[in-house]
């Protein structure tokens, strides 16, 4: 419990102080005019109050990530406690910060476009495909998951489930920030976040044992915690899905000392979320083994919800597992829209325009609903964490251009790059090395990316430093 209590302090003076502290070093500048003011087109382009925006970013980074992976994470015990607290104080909010205020700087510009500016056009290209595929195949997963659930507590066909969820979609792929996800998203992000206080409070007042923190490996099938840890727990900790996010809401800022409040503070918050799910993990099924047992993260936020809050638990299990996910679903289709319009130039005032990219958009992913994904998907997570680790060399390539403090994204990115070759090289869906090839190769990766950019930056450096 002390382990706990201490691991929400910690995030809490994480925003705080080192939130700060990184605002400080990029340089937040509250007289300027964000794209929202400049470019405001009455559609994606909209100042909106930031109370309003950080709920939207809360919700859009958060949906279904930070309960259903911190479920998975508890397996190994309160180590997780660990990595979501420094994965998001040091990682994710910064990775977000920056991701968030990046586009501002850039007219609002999606992920692939920021990391073409800093990383060059190869990377631009490839970032464009990439971020693509994986936003599609969120919003995919985000319809037949529910879907499924759906129909098996009504009955009801899935298809005409996915039918419905996909015109919601279009809906909210389409119309003006403002028309749908401005007014609901809101009211859902506040519902997590009771959620959450909810859960915890029956885990405490049902005098359930929150574990204390140890560096012990407690996985029922003895997975190592490196690098496994770090790429279950992403949205918990550090994801690169809100990388394709955030320009959603850097589009509506009114004022850059909003930022951190909206993308440093929604994923701080989302680290207290995670942190409530691995501890009511944890405690409500006593040891990992019965967790473990227990069946799929759906059944599990459902077992707890109930046994800790009864029927208004039930109620909130329903808004976990079926409503959360569908709020990821459509902003990752809008996201998509986005990410193609920039590429391709296309203004999205004329709703006309929005039609030329969603319709085919959403053809292919009615279709992708008709598929198996169990071995796609598997490649989803370390997928997630590599695009984590671009946009930070991005941050870190954008603060060395302009003669700022590097190291607070290029360490973060030091490390994932380690995670990230690691688990590819010795995952079952990798290439099943052992870990005592995988981690000594994964770890050198780190250490000569780190090095390759600090020789990269010495030079970039010097080149200012001559022009100027």
């Amino acid at each position: 419990m002390i382990s706990f209590l201490l691991s929400v302090t910690a995030l809490v003076l994480g925003y705080l102080v080192y939130g700060k502290f990184v605002e400080r070093v990029f340089g937040a500048d509250a007289g300027r005019k964000t794209p929202a003011a400049r470019l405001n087109d009455g559609v994606d382009y909209m100042p909106l109050d930031w109370k309003k925006g950080f709920l939207i970013q809360f919700l859009n980074i958060a949906g279904l990530g930070p309960i259903f992976g911190a479920v998975a994470g508890a397996y190994w015990g309160p180590a997780a406690f660990l990595w979501i607290v420094l994965g998001s104080i040091f990682a994710g909010a910064t990775h977000d910060y920056f991701a968030g205020m990046l586009s501002v700087r850039h007219d609002g510009e999606t992920m692939a476009e920021i990391v073409g500016r800093y990383l060059g056009t190869s990377a631009k290209n490839a970032m464009r495909i990439f971020s693509v595929i994986l936003l599609v195949l969120v919003g995919v997963v985000f319809v037949t998951g529910p879907a499924g659930i759906l129909e098996s507590m009504t009955g009801i066909s899935k298809y005409i489930w996915v039918g419905g969820i996909v015109v919601y979609y279009m809906l909210a792929t389409i119309l003006p920030i403002d028309k749908i996800i401005g007014k609901i998203y809101p009211i859902f992000g506040a519902a997590l976040l009771v959620m959450g206080v909810g859960i915890i409070a029956g885990i405490i007042l049902n005098g359930y044992t929150i574990p204390e923190i140890q560096l012990a490996n407690f996985h029922p099938g003895g997975k190592a915690i490196f690098p496994y840890l770090f790429i279950t727990i992403a949205c918990g900790a550090i994801s690169g899905f809100h990388a394709t996010q955030s320009p959603i809401m850097a589009r509506c800022l009114k004022d850059e000392a909003e930022g951190r409040r909206i993308f440093y503070g929604a994923m701080i918050t989302e680290g207290i979320i995670a942190l409530i799910w691995a501890a009511a993990a944890m405690a409500f099924f006593g040891d990992t083994k019965a967790l473990a047992e227990a069946g799929t993260a759906a059944v599990v936020v459902n077992t707890i919800s109930v046994g800790v809050l009864g029927t208004f638990g039930g109620a909130l299990a329903l808004l976990g597992v079926v409503a959360c996910p569908i709020t990821s679903g459509d902003t990752a289709f809008r996201s998509a829209r986005l990410a193609i319009a920039d590429a391709i130039h296309l203004k999205q005032g004329k709703i006309a325009n929005r039609f030329y990219i969603a319709i085919p958009l959403f053809a292919v992913g009615v279709a992708l609903t008709f598929m198996d994904f169990g071995i796609i998907w598997r490649y989803f997570a370390w997928s997630n964490q590599t695009l984590a680790t671009i946009m930070l060399w991005a941050s870190a390539s954008y603060l060395v251009k302009n003669g700022k403090l590097h190291f607070i994204t290029s360490l973060p990115a030091s490390f994932m790059t380690m995670v990230v070759v690691t688990y590819i090289l010795a995952a079952p869906e990798g290439l099943k090395l052992a870990a005592g090839i995988a981690n000594p190769i994964g770890i050198i990766a780190g250490i000569a990316a780190f090095g390759w950019f600090l020789v990269t930056a010495g030079r970039t450096a010097k080149g200012v430093l001559e022009t100027t």
